[in-house]
């Protein structure tokens, strides 16, 4: 199996949970935030689906790449903003080659280092590892007791 079949794996494994909690937020909860400083409930879901998108794109291109979210997809339904992201991330990461995973990215703007391209993505998925596990918080909050475990098979 390669490597970028064994990273999709990983990361669906993760991501297939995510969007099961996003399937919970009915809209009326899209502006829950369980804290006055915490992201919206729209906002962190926005935030996991791009930026891990984000982090992909700089691994295929080689280099940092401007962080952009498109205004129409964030009006969208989560639901279906969360698949058509899961979609375009895992063709994403399976367009890499081993040369795209071995390289090394001058990410010094950013996260003040140069880093292995392969880092880079465990860098992506331990951070949507980490709001994964606010999202459960959220769901949670908004009432849902019924809820997938922290990983899918």
């Amino acid at each position: 199996m390669s490597n970028t079949s064994q990273f999709i794996q990983y990361f669906l494994a993760h991501r297939n949970v995510t969007v099961e909690l996003v399937s919970k937020i009915e809209k009326e909860h899209d502006n829950y935030k369980p804290t006055p400083t915490s992201m919206s409930a729209k906002e962190l879901v926005n935030h996991m689906l791009y930026s891990f998108h984000w982090f992909v794109e700089i691994v295929k291109k080689g280099e940092p790449v401007p962080y952009q979210e498109n205004k129409e997809e964030t009006e969208a339904n989560l639901l279906e903003l969360a698949t058509s992201y899961t979609e375009k991330t895992k063709n994403l990461i399976e367009s890499l080659t081993d040369e795209d995973l071995n390289r090394t990215i001058d990410l010094t703007e950013i996260f003040g280092q140069k880093m292995n391209a392969g880092q880079l993505l465990q860098m992506a998925m331990d951070h949507e590892i980490n709001h994964k596990g606010n999202l459960f918080v959220y769901v949670r909050e908004m009432g849902h007791t019924e809820l997938p475990m922290f990983i899918s098979k």
